[in-house]
């Protein structure tokens, strides 16, 4: 037992130390994009990025979240091609509705210029593309490759970014940069994990998998979706509300805190939900590698955050300047909520591995609610921010004290 939690440490430190070169990548990339984007145009183009992500989860139908509960082998890459087809199919319903929108409702480019709507297609198909790749590098446990495919993934759109924004700084500039940077990503994964030739009854199996995991865009898709809005709605309300370049401040706290705490999460739920998924098909529970998790995230997450606590708002000041300080003001507030997040995010696995995404759907509802009702009901900005943080930081308590009853396994059925 334990060379096996010595084994699972292991392959979270290689995972981890690919995805945090991978995060250091956008992390310095921004103090370079934070002296050449003026916080409005950030702001605009943070609003963006959060629509593009909401439709690279949506378009996928969060099939890769089955990639590790398959066998290995074909079955797997009978997946993969599983859920690259469903994205495919995805990504032209998403662009006959971008097309419909942007010639029905023709005020709508009044406000916001074309290439936003128009690029959030290949946007999403890139990022969900990427995505799906490293969730089957993940799944087969080739740990070396995905950190490869972060590290590229990130690098070109950063690259990118600060290329174009040495010619022409503006939101427009910032888009295009990151549809063209994800591309080059997505590229890049496909060379380094080739899917192969398939198997000759690969219909059949197709037929089979879509039919196996029907649940996924069934309940969980929607879980994913709300949970993806919630996450993006802070950038698009404060923006509407509040204006620009508040949302920008809000945007860099995000991208700095955030980003590599969700990168860092996913770098342990890699391994997490590879090694809980053995535990649960063997014995039917994962209470040991859940609870060693758990203590371990626990404990980087207070280690880390308590320094960012007493010194944030001065070191978003000295690394991004002066005008930037308000966003480390806004970390601040946001701080528990970022470590809860820390902690929760890989353990949320469990809700998939035990199937019961009813649950987890019922949650991300509340997220939303509570999303919404926090920043609509306050006036202020600074009230409207922290009262997001603790409502969010509460409900992370909750999602927490759930997935841990799930580990324990299928006894504790009857109580959900």
């Amino acid at each position: 037992m334990k060379r096996e939690v010595g084994r699972f440490w292991r392959q979270v430190v290689s995972v981890l130390t690919g995805s945090t070169i991978a995060q250091l990548i956008p992390i310095l990339g921004s103090l370079i994009l934070a002296r050449l984007f003026a916080p409005h145009e950030f702001g605009l183009y943070a609003a963006w990025q959060g629509v593009a992500l909401f439709f690279a989860v949506a378009i996928t139908g969060r099939f890769e979240m089955a990639l590790a509960m398959v066998a290995d082998g074909d079955a797997r890459r009978v997946a993969v091609a599983a859920t690259l087809l469903t994205t495919a199919f995805g990504v032209i319903l998403l662009a006959i509705g971008v097309g419909g929108t942007l010639l029905l409702s023709p005020d709508w480019l009044k406000k916001t210029p074309a290439i936003f709507g128009i690029l959030v297609v290949p946007a999403a198909f890139a990022i969900a593309g990427s995505q799906i790749w490293q969730s089957w590098a993940a799944a087969e446990g080739e740990y070396k490759k995905l950190s490869i495919m972060r590290i590229v993934f990130a690098s070109s759109i950063t690259l990118m970014q600060i290329v174009a924004g040495l010619e022409w700084a503006s939101s427009s500039t910032l888009v295009v940069a990151h549809v063209m940077g994800a591309s080059i990503g997505f590229l890049a994964a496909l060379k380094i994990m080739p899917l192969g030739r398939l198997p000759k009854d690969i219909k059949r199996q197709l037929l089979e998998f879509w039919s196996r995991y029907r649940r996924l865009p069934i309940m969980s898709l929607p879980a994913d979706v709300i949970n993806t809005a919630a996450a993006q709605l802070p950038l698009i309300i404060v923006a509407s509300r509040f204006g620009s370049e508040i949302s920008g401040y809000l945007a860099l706290s995000l991208r700095t805190l955030g980003a590599p705490i969700s990168l860092l999460g996913r770098a342990v739920l890699d391994v997490f939900r590879r090694h809980a998924a053995s535990d649960w098909r063997e014995k039917g529970e994962c209470r040991e590698t859940y609870s060693k998790t758990f203590m371990v995230l626990s404990a980087a997450s207070v280690l880390v955050m308590s320094g960012l606590m007493w010194w944030g708002e001065d070191l978003f000041s000295f690394c991004f300047g002066e005008n930037w300080r308000p966003a480390g003001t806004i970390a601040v507030w946001l701080l528990p909520m970022f470590m809860l997040r820390f902690v929760a995010s890989p353990l949320s696995y469990m809700f998939y591995l035990a199937e019961k995404q009813h649950i987890d759907l019922m949650w991300q509802i509340s997220l939303f609610a509570m999303t919404i009702g926090t920043l609509t009901t306050f006036n202020n900005y600074s009230h409207a921010l922290q009262s997001y943080g603790a409502g969010y930081s509460m409900l992370y308590v909750i999602y927490l004290i759930l997935s841990y009853k799930l580990s324990l396994g299928e006894k504790n059925d009857r109580n959900y």
